[in-house]
């Protein structure tokens, strides 16, 4: 072994078969970072391709998340809008739903996909919420046609409301061109794919810093591993700044419940509530609820996994008053994801320097935009060879 290389106790075997003479290292094993290994394998098979990912499991939102597939209710885009141009806000929605197409072309029916609709959902205090989007939605789906290929897109469905059993709601906005995915299943089939490819997924090694010659980058990890390669592809999202402190992305943690088994639950389909902050589902017959991080944007803006009192209760509360009223249930589950978001909603893909590229800031739409934006993150780290 090289005098240059610490790897802390492997044999030479390991050394050998798994960290020799590596082409490409992406760090994170999410969707962004398993879609460019498995672009990099397609274009040029014979390049060794190794991803480093921190947890036993990928560790990210691509694992954490609600399993929406979608590319924004009515509000976001409106909310958008008014910070955004048309053209930017068109044209990040153009890219959120390529790459749902992408992530549907790569992982077909194993996500368990179901087309049932998204629902924006409006209380009785969100009138004037409601009227302004309303009025928009012949705007946003003129817009939005020549991207879905569908002429409506949104539309007001109040008369959906009786079936779904809500309390204190009094509006419905309905978005036809999303969906819901089983999250687990997708990572599942994506990982399958890239073991298929031949791509090596080392699990348990977090990066600390990169290290960049004018011939390579050195890798080093926490486990005292420092691993070459001729270039490298950060993948990591909400968690991007550990590694490049000036990255404009900042880390967004959302926590999630899952309720026990409600028979006969009336509830099919995903919802947004107010402004997408909040957002539910079903999965079978419990409902999955999360978010609610602008209650304290401060204090979610953060990249450790775990739970605040006021967040819980607040999604309770919705659960018992708005969403599942005079319902029987129980908590069963829960638990906390990382996104990458920013004031700018633009993904961040582009070279770092010249051995090293990024590929992250999703927006909390990594379901949506991961698949595309990880195909242009290989396309940098194969310039970066």
């Amino acid at each position: 072994m090289t005098s240059n290389t610490n790897l802390m106790n492997l044999s030479f075997w390991e050394y050998d078969a798994f960290l020799k003479d590596i082409d490409i290292v992406i760090i994170g094993s999410g969707i962004v970072g398993l879609t460019a290994a498995l672009k990099i394998k397609t274009q040029q098979p014979k390049l060794k391709v190794v991803i480093l990912e921190r947890g036993s499991l990928p560790s990210g939102a691509s694992t954490k998340n609600a399993g929406f597939a979608c590319f924004g209710s009515a509000s976001e885009l409106l909310e958008d809008l008014e910070h955004h141009t048309e053209d930017e806000v068109l044209s990040l929605l153009e890219k959120r739903w390529k790459g749902l197409q992408r992530l549907t072309q790569h992982v077909g029916k194993s996500m368990g996909y179901l087309q049932h609709g998204n629902y924006e959902v409006f209380a009785q205090k969100d009138k004037a919420l409601f009227e302004t989007c309303a009025e928009q939605l012949n705007y946003l789906n003129k817009q939005i046609a020549p991207i879905t290929g569908e002429l409506e897109t949104f539309s007001v469905q109040d008369g959906q409301l009786s079936q779904f059993g809500f309390k204190q709601i009094d509006h419905l906005i309905w978005n036809r061109s999303e969906g819901q995915i089983h999250t687990g299943r997708m990572m599942e089939a994506l990982l399958e794919k890239a073991k298929d490819a031949g791509i090596l997924i080392l699990n348990g090694i977090e990066v600390k810093e990169l290290e960049e010659t004018s011939s390579q980058v050195t890798i080093h990890t926490q486990q005292g591993w420092n691993i070459n390669c001729k270039a490298a592809l950060i993948a990591t999202n909400g968690f991007a700044r550990h590694l490049l402190p000036d990255l404009q992305v900042k880390p967004a943690r959302n926590q999630v419940l899952l309720t026990s088994p409600i028979p006969n639950l009336p509830i099919a389909g995903c919802f947004h509530y107010d402004k997408g902050y909040v957002y539910f589902r079903n999965i079978e017959n419990r409902i999955l609820i999360g978010g609610g991080r602008n209650l304290n944007i401060e204090g979610e803006t953060t990249a450790e996994f775990g739970f605040t009192d006021q967040i819980q209760e607040h999604l309770q509360g919705l659960l018992k008053n708005y969403f599942l009223p005079n319902q029987d249930y129980t908590i069963e589950h829960k638990w906390s994801g990382i996104m990458g978001v920013a004031d700018q909603k633009k993904p961040i893909v582009k070279h770092h320097s010249k051995r090293i590229s990024i590929a992250v800031r999703m927006g909390g739409m990594g379901v949506a935009i991961g698949s595309l934006i990880g195909e242009e993150g290989a396309g940098l780290a194969l310039e970066n060879l």
